[in-house]
């Protein structure tokens, strides 16, 4: 049975849109975290754009507003995404490609100047270098594994 643009009962994911799912629900989560008082510590400090926000996730991540919303994008992007063998892997490896400029920009920029709109810190900076890793791992790793399915489609069922 020949796969089609969209997913019908019997299908299954594969791993790689497997893969973007999970890391789609996981920003998802992130972004939605980052505006509940309590898991965000000094809440109240919590800015639009700036690198004045003295809010951090789990009191360790530093955030304003405008990372958390990045977060909710990314995170329905990947479970957009996720619907499609082509659009997991540009998912991931793009998603990957962006998190290392990310970090390449967290590591070069003063965090405590005006550069800083996305309320950056030095755990953000790392845990940007491990996403970057993770998802270019994932998305080049399982890619080998879907190389002979149609081109954007949705996974074709297991046998």
């Amino acid at each position: 049975m020949e796969a089609t643009a969209r997913r019908t009962t019997g299908e299954r994911r594969t791993p790689l849109q497997t893969a973007a799912l999970a890391v789609g629900a996981v920003f998802l989560t992130v972004g939605i975290l980052g505006f509940i008082p309590g898991i965000t510590t000094d809440y109240d400090t919590l800015t639009f754009a700036s690198e004045n926000s003295d809010a951090e996730l789990l009191g360790i991540f530093q955030v304003n507003a405008l990372h958390n919303i990045v977060h909710i994008l990314f995170g329905i992007a990947g479970l957009a995404g996720a619907r499609y063998i082509d659009s997991s892997r540009l998912f991931l490896i793009g998603g990957g490609l962006i998190y290392a400029v990310l970090w390449l920009y967290g590591v070069i920029i003063d965090l405590d100047a005006g550069a800083n709109f996305v309320s950056l810190n030095t755990a953000d900076n790392w845990l940007h270098f491990v996403l970057a890793l993770a998802m270019l791992a994932l998305g080049l790793s399982l890619s080998r594994d879907v190389g002979t399915a149609r081109h954007g489609t949705a996974a074709s069922p297991r046998r």
